[in-house]
């Protein structure tokens, strides 16, 4: 899942600063499991540029709505009315999902009111783990399952780095070494003989680069 943060209050005021009409707009996939962007912050959000607005003397109309995700045009549809009634919408959904509002209501302004930080999975309540980085030439089957890419801190491919120590990271001592863990899946499923044949650099160009990326799928295309 895509992992996102709510961008401070004090950020967002400043940003809807020149408008009176503000749509709130919550997306109901990723950003409400991770608690930045769903209905509720949707709800509170508006409640809070409101009061903020009033205390300072300038009163606004804040509306919130949440449809079920912001990154599919049929589903930003059914927001159309509440889009286009006002002056400018700040968006809970992830950094994909700003930039559809923003194709498919050309003529409005769409302001981002989450951080949205990388894909990870809940590893308890309130908790996400980075792991992976959408780099585009997967090589779990390699590692185990294990991304050395996301779960290695320099992203090596041919094994650890001479700083980790005890299964930890001496990037940071509470970050559990990728290799140390991809090592120890080798062992438990007698792969270890794995780690003597020595990888070749990685190909990033399927990664970020050369422009933005887009996938076709010719069996699924109409």
């Amino acid at each position: 899942m895509i992992v996102a943060e709510r961008k401070p209050l004090a950020e967002i005021i400043k940003a809807v600063e020149p408008y009176e009409n503000v749509l709130v707009l919550g997306c109901g996939e990723c950003v409400t499991v991770c608690m930045a962007g769903g209905d509720k912050e949707a709800r509170e959000t508006a409640l809070a540029l409101s009061i903020a607005r009033n205390k300072a003397g300038k009163p606004i109309q804040v509306k919130s709505h949440t449809i079920e995700r912001q990154c599919e045009f049929e589903y930003l549809e059914s927001a159309r009315e509440l889009v286009e009634d006002a002056d400018v919408v700040i968006s809970l959904a992830c950094g994909v999902g700003i930039q559809t509002m923003t194709m498919h209501f050309d003529e409005q302004r769409t302001l981002p009111g989450v951080n949205t930080t990388f894909m990870g999975l809940p590893t308890e309540q309130g908790v996400w783990m980075e792991n992976c980085l959408g780099c585009g030439d997967c090589v779990l089957e390699e590692t185990m399952g294990i991304c050395p890419i996301a779960r290695c801190s320099k992203s090596m491919l041919n094994g650890p780095c001479g700083g980790s120590q005890n299964g930890q990271c001496e990037i940071d001592k509470s970050v559990e070494c990728g290799w140390h863990l991809i090592v120890e899946r080798m062992m438990k499923f007698n792969k270890l003989d794995a780690l003597a044949e020595v990888k070749p650099p990685k190909d990033w160009s399927t990664s970020h680069h050369g422009g933005p990326r887009k996938m076709i799928r010719e069996d699924v295309k109409l």
